[in-house]
């Protein structure tokens, strides 16, 4: 893992940021993925500076488009050959319904579809790589979330809860089916719950709606970057080298939910999901 080649999600901001400037701290060349081109270059500005490193770049992705997700794929695969590191770390919270520019509902198909679908478009740049690694943000959420094939996209019985453990509960679905898919390489997959982190996720950039229950909890909160910990261990620990499939919580293998347990489900999910992205 000697200046590995990673990309972050979410980058912009909160464990993005953090994470990012800890592994280019580590010597890792970082490709920052942000949606908005303005706030990605001042986080760019910010990671420089934090970080003391120039290894440090911004590509532009909108997880919630999956044309967008297609172009970065085939801009970043005409510049490498192989990828060390894919930290799938941005998430959005929603209180209203909202979907993507694909229909999809917007936890659902940001936190999951669309990492789903940059996974997969990256994936054989990753197993190219020495060692290649995927690491999922997930949540502890993910206890009481729960999937309705014949309701996917939430149109009956929204909220912002069942929409956000959905979507967390969808991310150990796929990292224990794709552990499956990469056995007999040398690629690892792993998810995180990171803690309750006070970042801007659940904010909206539009109306301000969350930021005083965000600045009245913030002191209970951990900081991104101590909620980033368990992403930046997963992504260049030497100790886990050949751990794949795995949920993690404070660096430690933690347990999941009987339903993120059920590998039947966890296949369906992945066939849904492929169809879905149109893979």
């Amino acid at each position: 893992m000697h200046h590995p080649t990673v990309i972050v999600t979410g980058a912009n901001s909160g464990m993005g940021l953090a994470t990012t400037v800890a592994l280019a701290r580590k010597g890792a060349h970082v490709i920052m993925l942000c949606r908005s081109k303005q706030r990605g270059e001042l986080a760019l500005a910010e990671a420089r500076q934090q970080s003391g490193s120039d290894r440090i770049e911004l590509m532009l992705c909108d997880l919630g488009s999956l044309a967008s997700i297609r172009a970065f794929a085939e801009d970043f695969l005409a510049k490498h050959q192989m990828l060390d590191v894919l930290v799938n770390n941005a998430g959005v919270v929603t209180v209203k319904r909202q979907t993507t520019s694909d229909g999809f509902e917007a936890m659902t198909g940001v936190n999951h579809l669309g990492h789903f679908l940059l996974t997969n478009l990256l994936l054989e740049a990753i197993v190219r790589a020495p060692q290649g690694r995927i690491v999922n943000v997930s949540s502890g959420a993910h206890k009481i979330g729960r999937f309705d094939f014949d309701n996917p996209y939430l149109m009956r019985g929204f909220s912002v809860w069942r929409g956000y453990a959905q979507s967390k509960i969808a991310n150990i679905w796929f990292t224990r089916e794709l552990a499956k898919r990469l056995a007999g390489t040398t690629a690892t997959v792993n998810a995180l719950h990171p803690g309750a982190v006070g970042t801007n996720i659940g904010v909206d950039r539009d109306t301000g709606f969350g930021k005083f229950m965000h600045r009245l909890l913030r002191p209970f909160f951990l900081t991104p970057e101590q909620g980033a910990e368990t992403a930046i261990y997963l992504s260049i620990s030497p100790d886990v080298q050949t751990i794949s499939g795995e949920y993690w919580y404070k660096k430690k293998i933690a347990p999941i939910s009987e339903r993120a347990k059920d590998e039947d489900m966890a296949h369906r999910f992945w066939a849904w999901s492929e169809q879905k992205v149109r893979l």
